[in-house]
């Protein structure tokens, strides 16, 4: 990689960021592709991120993405939103326009080109379940109901969270059968019964994290997801393949928003194998 006064940087910010993968990919396909620039993971604190994007269009930063907790703050914060971050009432993205800064979100493109390349299908016309519906499941549960869902299953221990998310899927789609399960004997019934299964908690980002679903919420036929991305196989996935069900990580999801991003940055397509093949060698050696 030779850096100079040319080369363009790019950036994830979180709170924490350690556990991020972003740079590996995206280096190896700014390597591939010969693009002069660099992309970096930078820890800020949530107080200081809509004085720190500012900061970095006038340092001449080509693009930065968002992980925890910024998503929702950044939508919060940025006047110009794209239709995908709307939807979705979070940015992942953020474009640096002569018109000011643009948030995007990527994450519902993500999820869908990861779910096609996993399973040969998305969601339309399948019952989904969706395990945690916080940042991440709130994104899965709005794109499964605007992109043709059969029905929804959310659950969650947090009541009140769950029906705020049931209150604005039905404000968007309100012909759509929408189940809460908050109880663990619900959530295994409701579960079994389901086509797709997204796990979508951050409940397994520790190895040692036990699945929060037992091994009779899983079915052969089934689709089972787990947006946690930095171990091949989650204990919740481990549990729905030894009962029969189809498995993926969040591997692809992490891949294809990241693509998504870097064409709106630079209107330059990435060098997604090389994504793929960083990312692979980072999480499975």
């Amino acid at each position: 990689m030779n850096l100079s006064g040319h080369t363009k940087p790019f950036a994830v910010l979180g709170h924490p960021i350690g556990h991020t993968l972003s740079p590996v990919m995206h280096n190896a396909s700014m390597q591939e592709l010969d693009f002069d620039g660099i992309y970096l993971a930078l820890d800020v604190h949530p107080d200081r991120l809509m004085e720190v994007l500012p900061s970095m269009a006038l340092m001449g930063f080509a693009g930065v993405n968002l992980t925890v907790p910024h998503k929702e703050i950044a939508f919060q914060g940025l006047k110009n939103l794209a239709e995908s971050a709307k939807l979705l009432g979070a940015a992942n993205t953020v474009e640096f326009t002569e018109d000011g800064m643009v948030g995007h979100n990527t994450d519902g493109y993500g999820f869908l080109q990861a779910l096609e390349e996993a399973f040969g299908k998305t969601v339309e016309g399948a019952s989904v379940f969706v395990l945690g519906c916080g940042g991440a499941g709130r994104a899965t549960a709005l794109m499964a109901a605007t992109k043709g869902a059969k029905s929804l299953v959310l659950a969650d221990i947090d009541a009140e969270r769950v029906q705020r998310l049931e209150d604005e899927i039905k404000a968007l789609i309100p012909a759509l059968e929408i189940i809460q399960a908050l109880d663990k004997p619900k959530q295994v019934g409701f579960c079994r019964e389901c086509d797709l299964v997204v796990q979508a908690s951050p409940v397994g980002m520790k190895k040692a994290d036990p699945s929060l679903l037992p091994p009779e919420a899983f079915r052969k036929g089934q689709r089972a997801f787990d947006l946690i991305y930095m171990y091949p196989e989650t204990t919740f996935l481990t549990t729905a393949r030894e009962a029969g069900a189809e498995i993926a990580n969040g591997l692809g999801m992490l891949l294809h928003q990241g693509a998504r991003a870097f064409e709106i940055w630079t209107g330059t397509k990435p060098s997604v194998p090389a994504m793929r093949r960083a990312l692979e060698e980072a999480v499975y050696g």
